[in-house]
């Protein structure tokens, strides 16, 4: 999935790019302005939508039963990529004030009705978060462990509730205690900054003192007291005797929440890296243990290549090349390697569907150079986890411009090809990945607004993508195509004959099917372990920001497709089989297929809710992925075949 001059590079890159930043912290790039907040100035706090790693069906945090601003929520501005990617950020009745404790502040009473309590119940068991936000940080969630000790999590919120699974009842966690670290960059100035946010929920089943009803208004919390509230032992934790709160029809829930403001010597520009470090995520040998593998697999693989290729090529071409010899030498020759044989058919188009094999190869290289460039800006660290939505504008943003690259390349390859219907192999090349991922989205679009999900991107927003995708990706093609087109045709070392040699019958081992079925083996077997933290991260509401490991990784996919495609179409050309064009591209893009298969074998740690949509989420998205792999370890394995094929054929004297 990159291109392939990047692949001479990998052995200099992976020791240089294993001491980059992002392997081990993240740190704000320049332009991300830090906001600094005075004693008693209002901190806001922002709500996003609700994620379940069962459902994978993002809702809207209001369609609960929820507390709501006094004048309503409103929108906070998002970018093109929040809204793709399902955030909906919205504002809070929460008042907060820098360095003002709250205690047990009334929010709100809500009385349950029966459409609200089976809302709220199922929402309970299927497993949503709450996500919260201040100044752009998100909540961590505080629980309690086995032991007794509070335990932090920094990624996927924390839970709007509990099941009790012998009795089967809903508990809604109704209370909150909102813990704050600040950090004073300069001593004599009272200015502070947020560095730290973490909420600890607790489901209590709160009475007013005195038999005091609720009358409707809050402002800055209601001050009638609660009998369930007593004062405080330990200001960021609430303890009470009071019963859990249950969900039930008719139930009155009262919401309220704690405000505790702790000092933190951790700096503003650090304060990501608790939530990116790998002692909160997977601990950095782990990823090592996964850069090993693959690195022994691609010295395997390297020295399998070599010692077949280079010794062998040698040898036949030496005997090719040879001008004194018997007639009955050179037969025997022959005999034993049967690669110049086939020399006026290797080069021969494909005979399958030639202007597909284009489209391919030339959706390969966008989607190649879009994943290398977006893995390197990561790496690098211009991408903030505070902007949400950023890498998905971004991704968006490198398809679109490498556009002409694809078009370029596949017309290339079909003006070799001798096509005449060029327009038609370029709109294909600039419609049929994209297509299919648009056509996908718009279908998942539709299901998820009718589920009311917040997920479903708004229809301005659809228009934009649209808009970006005809007014700039398919012209950008077209303007490749253009300039491919007016390049001369490709050279290849021999001719090719009139009439197609007939391919001979072979032992089971050398058939094709064997070769395509189990090449990507190899390339999988390199990357699974990485493989597993993305899904995890892509899935499961984890951050994933080592970047650095992820690109050693990718290049040393590419390094074994290309190595296992040269090697496999070496040995098909030995037995006279030149029909090696859609074979070099499965033989690598087979890759995709164990990834798709790994998938399926992945799904079970999402302990599905068996709702037909997550399936259709998970297992559609996943094949569009699987597509693009199979597109761009493909076009590796085919341009570093047709490579290897040229050379070897431009080395020996042909009649």
């Amino acid at each position: 999935m990159a291109f392939l001059t990047m692949m001479r590079q990998a052995a200099l890159l992976s020791a240089a790019l294993a001491s980059l930043p992002s392997c081990h912290s993240f740190h704000y790039m320049p332009g991300v302005k830090a906001q600094s907040f005075a004693p008693n100035a209002e901190v806001e706090m922002k709500v996003n939508a609700m994620t379940s790693i069962h459902t994978q069906i993002p809702r809207n945090y209001y369609s609960l039963p929820f507390c709501k601003p006094a004048d309503g929520p409103k929108m906070a501005s998002e970018n093109l990529g929040e809204f793709l990617t399902g955030n909906k950020i919205m504002s809070s009745p929460y008042t907060l004030n820098m360095l003002r404790e709250v205690y047990c502040s009334v929010l709100c009473q809500s009385t349950l009705n029966a459409k609200e309590t089976k809302l709220l119940r199922a929402h309970i068991k299927y497993g949503y978060h709450n996500n919260w936000i201040i100044d752009n940080l998100p909540s961590a969630s505080v629980g309690i462990s086995d032991t007794g000790t509070r335990q932090h999590h920094y990624a996927g919120g924390f839970p709007i509730g509990y099941m009790e699974k012998e009795a089967k009842e809903a508990y809604i966690y109704n209370h909150v205690n909102i813990m704050i670290d600040y950090h004073q960059t300069v001593p004599e100035v009272e200015e502070y900054r947020v560095v730290g946010f973490s909420v600890e929920p607790v489901s209590v089943k709160h009475e007013f003192a005195n038999g005091f009803q609720w009358d409707g208004q809050s402002g800055e919390g209601y001050t009638k007291p609660l009998s369930s509230c007593s004062v405080p032992s330990n200001p960021t934790h609430m303890t009470t005797s009071h019963p859990p709160q249950i969900v039930q029809e008719s139930s009155s829930i009262i919401f309220t929440y704690d405000v505790s403001w702790n000092p933190s010597e951790v700096p503003w520009a650090s304060r990501w890296d608790v939530y990116l470090t790998e002692d909160h995520m997977v601990p950095a040998q782990v990823h090592w243990y996964s850069i090993t593998n693959s690195i022994l697999v691609v010295l395997f693989l390297s020295i399998l290549v070599i010692n077949v290729l280079v010794r062998n090529l040698r040898r036949d071409i030496a005997g090719y090349n040879v001008v004194a010899m018997s007639d009955v030498e050179k037969e025997e020759e022959l005999d034993e390697s049967g690669w110049k044989l086939i020399h006026a058919d290797v080069f021969r188009p494909p005979s399958t569907m030639p202007m597909l094999f284009c489209v391919c190869v030339g959706s390969g290289v966008q989607i190649c150079i879009t994943t290398f460039a977006c893995i390197i800006i990561c790496a690098v660290g211009f991408v903030s986890p505070a902007r949400r939505g950023s890498l998905m504008t971004m991704t968006l943003v490198f398809y679109m411009l490498c556009g002409c690259f694809a078009g370029y390349t596949s017309s290339r390859i079909y003006k070799t090809f001798r096509g005449r219907n060029w327009q038609l192999c370029t709109l294909l090349t600039a419609t049929f990945f994209p297509g299919c991922t648009f056509s996908l989205f718009i279908f998942f679009n539709i299901i998820l607004a009718f589920m009311k999900s917040s997920a479903s991107v708004p229809f301005l927003d659809v228009l934009i993508v649209t808009a970006m995708w005809c007014c700039v990706s398919i012209p950008l093609v077209f303007l490749g195509a253009y300039f491919g087109y007016r390049k001369e045709v490709i050279s290849y070392p021999t001719k090719t004959s009139t009439i197609a040699r007939v391919v001979p019958e072979t032992s089971i081992l050398l058939s094709p099917k064997l070769g395509m079925i189990f090449a990507g083996m190899v390339p999988f077997a390199a990357t699974y372990v990485e493989l597993f933290f993305i899904m995890t991260s892509l899935w499961m509401d984890q951050y994933y920001y080592v970047f650095g490991f992820t690109l050693i990784v990718y290049l040393l996919l590419l390094i074994t497709c290309a190595e296992g495609s040269i090697l496999l179409c070496y040995y098909q050309l030995c037995v006279e089989n030149h029909r090696w064009w859609w074979y070099s591209f499965f033989t690598a893009g087979s890759t995709a297929f164990y990834i798709m298969a790994y998938s399926v074998v992945w799904f079970g740690q999402l302990e599905s809710s068996k709702m037909i949509i997550t399936y259709l989420l998970y297992f559609g998205y996943m094949a569009i992925i699987s597509l693009g792999v199979f597109l761009s370890t493909g076009m590796v394995g085919f341009l570093s075949c047709f490579f290897f094929t040229r050379r070897i054929f431009s080395a020996i004297k042909v009649d």
